[in-house]
């Protein structure tokens, strides 16, 4: 239950103010059809992240050690500071996967634009601290589709509302103190 909420706590709130939540906003302005747009993310973001959770504990099961869990608490609190950096939202990838309609267009520009994003970082390092893909799997699909749905629906009118440097702070502050908290179970403080 654990790797669930933290799963999905994480990504949802590292998701606010997204390149991908920006590519949400924009593909419901230009299809208008906000439930192919959903079913995208949601199919994009599930194979994405299962991936990214596999490689997380396949590395952890493979590394696992004193060194490796620190190396895992180190990349929570390099996600800290990653998460005050605001993404800007690359609109040529939109472009070119505007042809395939609404459902295969957000499938395709979802499943791309999150490589190497922080959500799929951050995936990733969930795989490895709790060796759960399909937990952890579902827990930060499930945050992605919180952040998301809303942007969908919502659209611009979202962005307007929002604190978007409240949001990045709180969410830098979740991987810091996940990060401090892996660290001091490594250490031996808890």
């Amino acid at each position: 239950m654990e790797a669930l909420f933290t799963s999905t706590a994480v990504v949802a709130l590292a998701e606010i103010g997204d390149k991908t939540q920006l590519l949400a906003i924009v593909l419901a302005a230009r299809f208008k059809k906000p439930l192919p747009i959903i079913a995208g993310i949601f199919v994009a973001t599930l194979a994405n992240h299962f991936v990214a959770a596999l490689v997380g504990a396949q590395v952890a099961s493979i590394l696992d050690g004193q060194w490796f869990r620190l190396l895992i608490a180190a990349s929570f609190i390099v996600m800290a500071a990653w998460t005050l950096i605001p993404d800007k939202f690359d609109e040529e990838t939109d472009a070119k996967t505007a042809r395939f309609g609404a459902f295969w267009a957000t499938t395709i520009a979802f499943f791309f634009v999150e490589m190497g994003d922080k959500t799929q970082i951050a995936t990733i390092a969930l795989g490895a601290r709790f060796h759960d893909v399909i937990t952890v799997t579902m827990g930060t699909t499930l945050g992605m589709m919180l952040a998301n749905v809303p942007a969908v629906f919502l659209g611009h009118e979202l962005l307007n509302r929002v604190p978007l440097n409240v949001v990045r702070y709180v969410a830098a502050a979740l991987f810091l103190v996940i990060g401090l908290w892996v660290l001091g179970q490594t250490a031996g403080w808890l």
